[in-house]
């Protein structure tokens, strides 16, 4: 029987190599195609496939079963659910002062803005809209100017037309929507999940092609539930962590 045949990766020895594996076959397994073998190749030709032990190579599959994309059978083999896909991300929910204090404590380079249509992907937040203003821009260390992570805003026009680029390179877009655009923002979503590095974030970001990010959703909803900003983020899997803390009571 023909096995899976997952992409390579190029794997940072900064990082866990378990996890670095694990995303760079989970990657190749939602990306497939219906044509291709459900079989996955035995845990040592993969482990030699990535570069890694065995052991290594059995931590990074028990983590893509416990996400449900992948079952192990003794003496038969490791296969792809057939209805395997993304599973649901870890969704973040805060105030907005609590998201303004996230995204501050960064230099901020305006990277380019414009009008664009409006991306496929985020054509559920804007019904009825043809085109929304962008904005791409990276932000560093202030201390030591490594960059950290870069952000693509999709802003409404209306709102886009009382926004100073200089406001952008000062403060985070949420304190800019508030405070000077006069945006009555309702609520605020966040989503984040794992993805590796395309070559623009590579490239931006100074890291290895494939490497681990957090690739960061945030929707701002006024109080009537219309989506004013939809914020794409990608930041470096090594420089930032997300923490929610529950309050029991």
């Amino acid at each position: 029987m023909t096995s899976f045949a997952p992409d390579s990766i190029v794997l940072n020895r900064k990082l866990p190599l378990w996890y670095q594996v694990s995303q760079s076959l989970r990657a190749s397994i939602l990306g497939r195609s219906p044509q291709d073998p459900l079989r996955l190749p035995t845990e040592e030709r993969l482990a030699e496939h990535y570069g890694v032990s065995v052991l290594t190579m059995r931590q990074a599959l028990k983590e893509l079963e416990d996400e449900g994309l992948i079952s192990r059978h003794r003496r038969r083999g490791t296969f792809i659910e057939p209805g395997a896909r993304r599973g649901a991300p870890v969704r973040l929910l805060g105030s907005v002062d609590a998201i303004v204090a996230q995204q501050s404590g960064m230099a901020t380079e305006l990277l380019g803005h414009g009008r664009a249509a409006v991306p496929g992907e985020l054509a559920e937040y804007f019904p009825g809209l043809a085109e929304v203003a962008t904005y791409h821009r990276l932000r560093s260390d202030e201390k030591t100017g490594e960059p950290t992570n870069h952000a693509r805003n999709h802003v409404r026009p209306e709102l886009a037309a009382r926004i100073d680029l200089e406001d952008l390179v000062r403060w985070p877009m949420t304190k800019v929507l508030r405070d000077v655009a006069g945006a009555d923002i309702g609520r605020i979503t966040d989503t984040v999940e794992a993805r590796l590095a395309d070559p623009e974030t590579a490239r931006l970001l100074r890291v290895p092609l494939l490497s681990p990010i957090l690739h960061y959703t945030g929707v701002t909803y006024d109080a009537a539930g219309r989506a004013l900003d939809v914020a794409v983020i990608h930041y470096r899997g090594d420089r930032f962590s997300f923490t929610v803390t529950l309050d029991a009571n």
